[in-house]
């Protein structure tokens, strides 16, 4: 009985992998933060980092909060669309279903959550967040199901094909800046430098279970959004962290290059995120966008005082606004990021876009 299941799961997988034209991957598994979270921090008890108010989701078909920290869909959505994929589902919102659903896992997961950190341990509210560790613990849980669901052949077949997408890093940026007790127990440059090598570890624990093509976003100019703006002088963006995130991308982008001659098959993509938001920050007009500093939801100076709550005032057309809350870019500025990512030129995404790195 145990070798029919077996048999029937893989011949599915073999009928899956003879996708429609849209369809690029087989699966795409998502880990980050509040970037790409597609609801994964509404079913953490305690936190309070959620976007579960009005007006996150305004701009979605429902008008309704989906757990995205945006007023419409973000980059994993946009991503997810771009390879032919549904959005891949929060893991959280699978893991106490019945079995039956877990074959949602065979088009990928989702694991991000919102204020996540690669260094959890700097975070003194972890609770609230899914921190990368514990995403690739949830990880190894899928891994194993689809090995018992498709057999060990099978499930390396579709995780080889399948795109492991990384976007995390924001929080440890933002959290080691914003905490004297961090800035005085360590430099900036020992910071970053154990964000890039705790990052490294991870990725080879993945590679070990079988990811292949890794999509991986640097860290975006961080000092630009108008919770670090209203904190400078005239309004400008915080060089210091924006100084800190590009030491950061540079670690990052020694260490792909370094994973790639050391591990047999593995591919990736790296998007400077951080060239690109400069660049819509800088010539707004090129890409439809009127407001660089201000947020379109919130409170305050730069409307950056607080996160978009129901009392805050919001704008009526946020597709000209590249931020839409203190820290969270608009749908429009993931719609046009993701484009860069997907279908970009080497000066923003190397050593290959998405596009061909799905066709390895």
């Amino acid at each position: 009985m145990a070798y029919n299941i077996v048999f029937v799961a893989s011949f599915f997988l073999i009928i899956r992998f003879n996708f429609s034209e849209a369809q690029m991957v087989p699966a795409m598994f998502v880990f980050g933060d509040s970037v790409v979270d597609v609801g994964n921090n509404n079913f953490l008890e305690l936190s309070v980092a959620k976007a579960t108010l009005p007006y996150y989701g305004i701009d979605l078909p429902t008008k309704k909060p989906a757990g995205r920290f945006t007023n419409g869909m973000n980059a994993a959505d946009f991503l997810a669309k771009k390879v032919g994929l549904p959005t891949s589902p929060p893991y959280l919102s699978l893991v106490n279903e019945s079995s039956k659903n877990k074959m949602s896992f065979l088009t990928g997961v989702s694991f991000a959550s919102g204020g996540a950190r690669i260094l959890d341990r700097t975070d003194p509210y972890a609770f609230q967040s899914v921190h990368l560790t514990q995403q690739v613990d949830y990880f190894a849980t899928v891994y194993e199901d689809l090995n018992i669901q498709l057999g060990s052949s099978g499930a390396e077949r579709l995780l080889s094909k399948s795109i492991f997408a990384i976007v995390i890093g924001n929080n440890d940026i933002l959290g080691y800046f914003g905490s004297s007790d961090l800035r005085s127990k360590t430099s900036p440059r020992q910071y970053v430098d154990s964000m890039v090598l705790t990052l490294e570890a991870k990725l080879k624990y993945l590679y070990n279970r079988g990811a292949r093509k890794f999509v991986i976003i640097g860290i975006p100019s961080l000092g630009c959004c108008p919770a670090r703006r209203r904190e400078t002088k005239n309004e400008e963006c915080n060089e210091e962290i924006n100084y800190w995130s590009v030491k950061y991308n540079e670690g990052l982008v020694s260490m792909l290059q370094k994973l790639k001659s050391d591990l047999k098959g593995l591919h990736y993509s790296y998007s400077d995120s951080y060239k690109v938001l400069l660049n819509f920050i800088q010539n707004p007009a090129a890409y439809g966008f009127v407001e660089v500093k201000a947020a379109c939801c919130g409170l305050g100076t730069l409307n950056a005082e607080i996160f978009c709550l129901p009392i805050a005032n919001y704008c009526s057309n946020r597709s000209d606004h590249v931020f839409f809350d203190r820290v969270h870019p608009t749908e429009a500025t993931y719609r046009i990021l993701v484009d860069h990512i997907f279908d970009g030129p080497s000066q923003y995404t190397f050593p290959m876009n998405v596009r061909q790195l799905v066709a390895v």
